[in-house]
């Protein structure tokens, strides 16, 4: 077991999305609920404030992220601030926001939402790719663990309400989900919530889990590899960065809890190694 410390000491609300820039050499993450995109410059938290919340990112360029957001997916410059909306999400639907999220290989971005009270199967999981924003998993209640394999061979995600990862096969030529999803984790019956979840470059999976104060990593057969502890329960998302992809950096929440260490974000040193987050291509 591998024991994290603190990254950052800002308490976010819920603490989610973390991204390494691979162009920047620099961590970004959210506070949902706080409407906060967050990052680290030299030894002080930088904060970029919105008016809805904000949840999960993908890289465009060196100063340019795509952003999702309650009501859609955004081009956000970090410079200027400005925010170009490039296509809406869910934004009819005001009982919904935008959750996880990731790139994949092929330049797509997959985005989940879900109810702001988790309301039962509000959400969906969609892929964002060459313009068209299309639903991939509807009735989903809470859409998390969104990642894929080095090989490109496959997506994950999960519900955390049912508790379980799924794999989804993916076509090669453009990424695709082809054929069914099969399960790759039952975690139905344990006393914590399938979170956020990275994969790393030998294709082991990475899951936080909601509840008990961890990341576990799991091969890819399923078999668990090994924990990761965090001194506050509620995880939500695991993300590889630094200079040579070896830090494990996670986000936490302090929403309910009265715990001075819930809602900071986390470092850790696994020997693991990360692949590189994919470009978003617009």
């Amino acid at each position: 077991m591998t024991v994290a410390e603190v990254f950052s000491s800002h308490r976010c609300i819920l603490g989610e999305g973390p991204l390494w820039h691979p162009e920047r050499q620099q961590l970004f993450w959210f506070d949902i609920l706080g409407k906060r995109l967050l990052t680290v410059e030299g030894t002080e938290d930088h904060i970029w404030q919105f008016e809805e919340c904000v949840s999960a990112a993908g890289w465009l360029d060196r100063d340019a992220l795509l952003i999702a957001s309650e009501t859609g997916l955004w081009r956000f410059d970090l410079r200027s601030q400005e925010r170009d909306l490039i296509c809406a999400l869910e934004a009819d639907n005001p009982l919904t926001r935008s959750n996880d999220g990731r790139a994949d290989p092929w330049g797509g971005f997959w985005i989940g939402t879900m109810g702001f009270n988790a309301e039962p199967g509000a959400g969906a999981i969609y892929r964002f790719y060459r313009g068209e924003l299309r639903k991939l998993v509807p009735h989903v209640t809470i859409s998390n663990a969104i990642c894929f394999a080095p090989d490109a061979s496959c997506a994950y995600y999960a519900d955390t309400k049912a508790g379980r990862i799924m794999r989804q096969p993916l076509a090669a030529a453009d990424g695709w989900p082809e054929g069914k999803a099969d399960v790759f984790l039952d975690a139905s019956r344990e006393d914590f919530g399938v979170d956020g979840a990275v994969v790393d470059r030998s294709g082991h999976l990475w899951n936080a889990q909601w509840g008990a104060g961890r990341v576990a990593c799991y091969s890819p057969e399923g078999a668990l590899l090994e924990t990761v502890q965090v001194s506050t329960p509620q995880c939500s998302c695991p993300a590889f960065g630094g200079a040579d992809l070896s830090t494990l950096f996670i986000t936490t929440a302090a929403e309910g809890l009265d715990d001075p260490n819930a809602g900071q974000t986390y470092c850790a040193l696994t020997g693991a190694t990360g692949q590189y987050e994919h470009k978003v291509i617009l």
